[in-house]
C-alpha cells in the first residue's frame, strides 16, 4: 500500500492507500522541528491501530509546502520503512502538467497536486478552492492546464487577525450562523456574520469574476476541512471533494510505478 503524506502549513496528513482507497488517515500539527524520530513513534502505534503493520507499505510520496518539514519527513521514510520516498513534482514524481504561469517553481505543491486530481475526476474547464491555512482558488482548464489563480487568507487566519488585534473581541468558533440575518443582535453573532457570511459572499464573487474571465463554463470543486460546512451556505460548488489532494498524490505515485 501506498503511504501518502500531505504536508501543510498548519498539519501533516498521513494516509494509507490501497490503490485510490483511503484505509487510514492520520493528522499531526505541522512543526519543522519534529524528528523523523518523533513521526516514527506516532505513526506506527496509529498504523497498528488501524490493524496494518509497517511491512504492509510499498511505497510513500511526500507533498509539502513547508520546505523544513520535508527533511525529517523523508528521515521517517527511509529509516523506519526503508522505502526511498518520491517527493511531488520531482523526478519520477514530476506533475507532468503544463503550468501556465509567470513562475511555474512557485506553483505549490497541493496546488499542483489538486489541478492532477481535479483533471483526472472532471471534465471541463475547472475551478479548485483548497481551504487551508489560505483559501486557494485555481483555474484548470479543459485540456488540464494549470492557469493561474488566487491566494486569500483563510477564514482562521482572518478571524486571528480579528481578535488578536481588538481588545473586546472574544473568541468564537466558525460554524454556520443559526439564523439567516445579516444583522446581529450581539457581539458574538456579529462577529459571525461578518467573518462567516463575508466569507461566502468574498468566495461567490471572485468565482463569479474568475467564470467571467474563463469565458466558458467551468465547475466549481471544493476540498479541505471546511468545505463541507460552506456548501450548506452556497450553491457555488458544483462538487466537495475532501480527498482531493491525497488523490492527487495516489495518482502521481502510479505514474511513477508504486502503488
Amino acid at each position: 500500500m501506498l503511504l501518502a503524506i500531505d504536508a501543510g502549513n498548519t498539519n501533516v496528513v498521513f494516509a494509507l492507500l490501497d490503490g485510490r482507497e483511503i484505509r487510514g488517515r492520520w493528522r499531526i500539527a505541522t512543526d519543522p522541528r519534529r524528528t523523523g524520530d518523533e513521526y516514527a513513534v506516532w505513526l506506527m502505534q496509529l498504523i497498528q491501530i488501524q490493524g496494518y503493520a509497517k511491512g504492509d507499505v510499498t511505497g510513500i510520496i511526500i507533498s509539502t509546502v513547508v520546505p523544513r518539514a520535508l527533511h525529517n519527513l523523508e528521515i521517517l521514510a527511509r529509516h523506519y520503512f526503508s522505502i526511498e520516498p518520491l517527493i511531488a513534482g520531482h523526478g519520477k514524481a514530476d506533475y507532468a502538467i503544463d503550468i501556465d504561469v509567470d513562475e511555474p517553481r512557485s506553483l505549490g505543491a497541493d496546488r499542483a497536486v489538486n489541478a492532477i486530481a481535479a483533471h483526472a475526476a472532471y471534465e471541463g474547464d475547472l475551478i479548485v478552492v483548497d481551504f487551508g491555512t489560505a483559501t486557494t482558488f485555481d483555474v484548470i482548464d479543459f485540456n488540464g492546464a494549470y492557469k493561474g489563480g488566487i491566494i486569500a487568507p483563510g477564514i482562521n487566519l482572518s478571524l486571528d487577525a480579528l481578535v488578536g488585534n481588538t481588545a473586546k473581541l472574544p473568541r468564537i468558533a466558525i460554524e454556520v450562523p443559526r439564523s439567516t440575518s445579516v444583522i446581529g443582535r450581539n457581539t458574538e453573532d456579529q462577529m459571525l456574520i461578518g467573518v462567516f457570511w463575508g466569507y461566502v459572499a468574498m468566495m461567490e464573487g471572485l468565482i463569479a469574476r474568475m467564470r467571467a474571465e474563463i469565458g466558458r463554463p467551468a465547475r466549481v470543486i471544493a476540498t479541505g476541512g471546511l468545505a463541507v460546512l460552506f456548501n450548506e451556505a452556497t450553491q457555488i460548488f458544483d462538487a466537495v471533494d475532501a480527498d482531493l489532494t491525497l488523490q492527487g498524490l495516489a495518482i502521481l505515485a502510479e505514474r511513477a510505478g508504486n502503488k
